[in-house]
């Protein structure tokens, strides 16, 4: 369980916090719009294992890969008015010791709601928060 404060009965959304802090514990976003707590977990766990490789470099142990993960990454949590939520707290050891095996486990700009709404206003961008 998270220290979050609960969130509003709008459906199920994913908080990104810069730890680099930045923005000292407030959130740098918060994305609405997963049609579930299902898919809001999976967007924030794939977003955090993405944070997790971008901050890897070849020959580091789980413990150079946390240290500049808390030092440049981005975390992430998945909250829903039902009291569903996803916090990386119980994989993100497991994350910095096994380099994530395939692009599939990275991809959270496919679960991504920004990009429906941006297609629907026309636009081409869903305006990512991490590097592409």
């Amino acid at each position: 369980m998270t220290n979050s404060p609960h969130p509003t009965a709008s459906g199920p959304f994913v908080r990104i916090k810069d730890l680099s802090g930045g923005n000292g514990d407030e959130p740098v976003e918060e994305i609405r719009g997963f049609s579930t707590p299902a898919d809001a977990a999976t967007f924030a766990r794939r977003y955090v294992r993405d944070s997790i490789e971008r901050c890897r470099t070849p020959g580091m142990d789980a413990d150079a890969v946390l240290a500049a993960w808390f030092a440049f990454g981005e975390d992430a949590e998945a909250l829903d008015p039902s009291g569903d939520h996803w916090t990386s707290a119980a994989e993100i050891r497991a994350f910095a010791s096994k380099p994530a095996r395939g692009k599939a486990e990275r991809d959270w700009r496919s679960l991504d709601p920004r990009k429906k709404m941006a297609d629907d206003d026309g636009e081409d961008d869903a305006g990512g928060e991490q590097g592409e």
